[in-house]
């Protein structure tokens, strides 16, 4: 339900945990290897779950090993891009009963901070913008691996996820049940190096 970002999810922002052999740099999320991923999952009446994604997105991250004080990410989700894998239903998330796509069709996410706290781990902070309401929000973030590809590119790897309250970002859930209420945000993604 986010453009570009977010979510966000909130994606480039892994790049932010320790790397011994990387060296201080800038890194584009590899949206167009389709080594990036933004998704989504919720709960559906308590019954089943709903799954989907955002297939249109960018971004960017500055990692220094270093100075991890200095890490920033920056997402950008085009939130018309969903697809929950039923036309239909992806129609009405974007309708203004949700997201209201037409009016803001564009989610960021930036980030204001990044705490280590542990190996290849830490929590990125950070303001996700969705449906026009920017939120603080905090999402665990892992270091999958890091170093040069088969071609010569250097490349740094990350996931996370967090929860997203749905009315926080003007989203209405009240005629849903509770279970419905949140949602998980997961992303995945490799950045090169610049």
């Amino acid at each position: 339900m986010f453009k570009k970002t977010a979510l966000a999810v909130a994606l480039g922002t892994a790049a932010l945990v320790g790397v011994s052999q990387a060296q201080a740099a800038d890194y584009v999320v590899d949206t167009e290897g389709q080594h990036a991923f933004i998704q989504f999952k919720i709960n559906h009446l308590g019954y089943s779950y709903i799954l989907g994604n955002f297939e249109t997105f960018e971004g960017q991250f500055h990692y220094d090993p270093d100075n991890l004080e200095a890490a920033s990410v920056e997402m950008e989700v085009d939130v018309t891009s969903l697809n929950s894998n039923h036309a239909e239903r992806d129609r009405h998330f974007l309708s203004d009963d949700f997201l209201s796509a037409g009016s803001y069709p564009t989610a960021t996410f930036v980030s204001t901070g990044f705490t280590p706290n542990g190996d290849n781990e830490g929590v990125l902070t950070g303001d996700l913008t969705l449906k026009g309401e920017t939120r603080e929000i905090e999402m665990p973030v892992t270091l999958m691996g890091a170093g040069e590809d088969p071609w010569g590119a250097y490349r740094a790897g990350f996931e996370g996820s967090t929860m997203l309250t749905l009315e926080e970002f003007g989203i209405d859930m009240s005629d849903f049940p509770e279970v419905m209420h949140e949602l998980e945000l997961y992303v995945t993604f490799e950045g090169v190096r610049q």
